[in-house]
């Protein structure tokens, strides 16, 4: 039996990541479309998602959390303040609240809305397809069983990491967060030199999507090390090795290094936090 039977889950948002949650959590029959209400001051948008999910709508963020078990933030930082004039003093009850604000502290959340129990994530962008990766931590006063929802809840937009330490949650951003501009970067200049070669643009694009995609998904099944995969393809003296070579001395390591690290410290400071040098950390 499901443990959320009898449990109503409040979204506060239905946007982007909002929705694509409630899609996952529907497609693998964790909450039935009644048990879920999704506050959304777009009416339009509100009446879409009934239409879609059968769901409950409301523009109301303070009547959509009245009886709610679980409460999912999913709205963007800079709204944060509207919510917590709406629902404070009303999630007391609630056994936790989830939250997916980028750079909004757990602390920051439960001083705000006066509760104790509360999960904090950092999803990303491929969530919304349902192949995201989230980093994710609780209060100790979540309990184990709520624990295990949560994670169930952000499973539905693909793999998750349990961190032991808000801190990594940073990290996480910085890392996986922000990781898709990195890799769409790489693949643009991939196509761009696809492109110099003589490749059309979008024969270019096919090669360098697949090629991606699909090394990503071989270094998942193989289970080894990048470095082992890479000799794999790297003949001595070849065209790997070449190409290789030269965004080494390029500095493409440095770039991608410095790239994360710079990432990392301006998380921190969203977060209001004192960010560490990576010159002198160790």
């Amino acid at each position: 039996m499901s443990s959320f039977v009898g449990k109503q889950v409040t979204f506060i948002g239905g946007g982007m990541m909002g929705s694509a949650m409630i899609a996952g959590v529907l497609r693998k029959q964790l909450l039935q479309a009644d048990q879920i209400v999704v506050a959304d001051p777009d009416s339009e948008r509100g009446a879409q998602l009934s239409a879609d999910y059968g769901l409950q709508h409301t523009t109301s963020n303070t009547e959509a959390v009245q009886g709610a078990d679980i409460v999912v933030i999913a709205v963007k930082p800079q709204y944060f303040d509207s919510v917590v004039a709406d629902i404070a003093g009303d999630v007391n009850n609630a056994d936790f609240v989830l939250s997916i604000m980028a750079g909004v502290t757990i602390g920051l959340v439960c001083r705000r809305l006066h509760i104790e129990r509360m999960v904090r994530s950092m999803p990303n962008t491929p969530a919304t397809i349902g192949h995201g990766i989230t980093a994710w931590i609780s209060t100790d006063k979540v309990s184990e069983a709520s624990q295990a929802m949560a994670e169930q809840l952000l499973q539905s937009l693909g793999e998750t990491v349990q961190v032991p330490d808000e801190r990594y949650l940073d990290m996480a951003t910085a890392v996986s967060g922000s990781g898709p501009a990195y890799v769409f970067l790489f693949m643009e200049a991939m196509i761009d030199a696809a492109v110099h070669l003589g490749f059309s643009r979008p024969d270019a694009t096919k090669l360098v999507m697949h090629t991606i995609s699909g090394a990503a998904e071989y270094a998942k099944q193989s289970g080894e090390h990048p470095t082992v995969l890479r000799n794999q393809v790297t003949s001595p003296g070849g065209t790997t090795a070449e190409g290789l070579y030269h965004m080494e001395q390029l500095g493409l390591r440095n770039a991608v290094a410095r790239g994360i690290w710079a990432a990392y410290q301006r998380s921190v400071m969203l977060g209001g936090g004192n960010p560490r040098n990576p010159d002198t950390s160790t």
